[in-house]
């Protein structure tokens, strides 16, 4: 007799498979889908795990490393399906990549991508064979990087941590839409796949900085991209080749995260939500993300982000049928809560 269930699992790990490897490239079906089998396909395209757990810290509000690297085990799991990291990291690397670790170090110690997750994504990366000396922690420049507490390390037979201006940026200006911008050199010349690991914050021009804006650190000129509340430069620039081909997951850190006063680090706007968000679909995060910061703009008595004429709209605009760059509907999205 045949088992349907393990039908029902093969199917769905082909197409997590699908979505981890090549969704960039064909793109998502949007959030207009009519049957429900494409609204099906379209929700395990677009699933994002919240992953949450108050043991990441001990007695005195310190990270726990041990336990950050539990939390995202779990969270990988349950992404991907499989009951040990491990295999869920195999995946989605193999020893021939060269991964980038984009991170975000904007805002100093108070509120970066903390090192104990970069650790954990760096042990499952191992564990599914790539070396040390094929993975490179990187952002918009070494002054950033070192401000959030990460040593800069450029020896090529280790793990490599370093800014955009360590090797600078392509001649080649990359255009789409209303952007053209010359990208760093790590995500075009040395890297073939790359883990986007944002911060979930509030951000007092665009409303909301999570996924998709992210990548204004992988560019030469982000500073030309804020008006309009970012739309549509902010959907634009994620439509330039090296990023949507290179980008195989995404994992947003919200140990910490803040609701208000962003992108620097303000602590009385902040809140150990203790979690991380992980997925493949960047609009789906960028959708999630901006729920959880609503709900706690409105727990703290403050306006909504369309009310304090912030609102996102650019999230809305990189669903589009001109980006297809993921899925913008809550209603559409599947949120597991690990």
């Amino acid at each position: 007799m045949v088992d349907e269930r393990k039908i029902k699992r093969r199917k769905f790990l082909k197409s997590s498979f699908q979505a981890a490897g090549g969704f960039y490239l064909t793109g998502l079906p949007g959030c207009q889908a009519e049957s429900n089998q494409n609204k099906a396909e379209e929700a395990n395209q677009s699933k994002v795990v919240i992953a949450q757990n108050k043991l990441v810290r001990d007695k005195n509000k310190k990270l726990n490393g041990d336990q950050v690297g539990k939390l995202l085990d779990n969270a990988m799991e349950n992404l991907l399906q499989f009951n040990h990291s491990s295999k869920a990291w195999q995946r989605l690397f193999n020893k021939n990549d060269v991964v980038g670790i984009k991170v975000n170090c904007l805002a100093g110690r108070g509120l970066s991508t903390n090192y104990e997750l970069v650790q954990a994504i760096v042990e499952g990366l191992k564990s599914a064979g790539v070396a040390e000396k094929n993975i490179i922690i990187w952002d918009r420049a070494n002054r950033d990087l070192e401000k959030a507490g990460y040593k800069i390390q450029t020896n090529r037979n280790r793990l490599k941590c370093y800014g955009n201006d360590q090797v600078g940026y392509s001649r080649k200006l990359y255009e789409f839409g209303e952007v053209g911008s010359s990208l760093s050199n790590i995500l075009v010349r040395q890297c073939t796949t790359i883990i986007n690991v944002p911060i979930l914050k509030d951000h007092g021009i665009c409303g909301v900085t999570n996924a998709l804006k992210n990548y204004f650190g992988a560019i030469h000129n982000p500073n030309k991209y804020h008006d309009n509340l970012g739309d549509p430069f902010i959907a634009d620039v994620n439509m330039l080749p090296e990023i949507r081909n290179k980008t195989r997951l995404t994992i947003t850190d919200a140990l910490t995260a803040q609701y208000e006063g962003g992108p620097p680090f303000m602590p009385q706007w902040t809140w150990q939500f203790n979690g991380l968000l992980v997925g493949f679909d960047p609009v789906a995060l960028d959708t999630v993300a901006w729920d959880i910061i609503e709900k706690k703009r409105k727990e703290k008595g403050l306006p909504s982000l369309k009310q304090a004429n912030r609102e996102p709209t650019y999230i809305a605009t990189a669903a589009d049928s001109n980006h297809r760059l993921g899925c913008n509907d809550l209603n559409n999205i599947k949120i597991d809560e690990v």
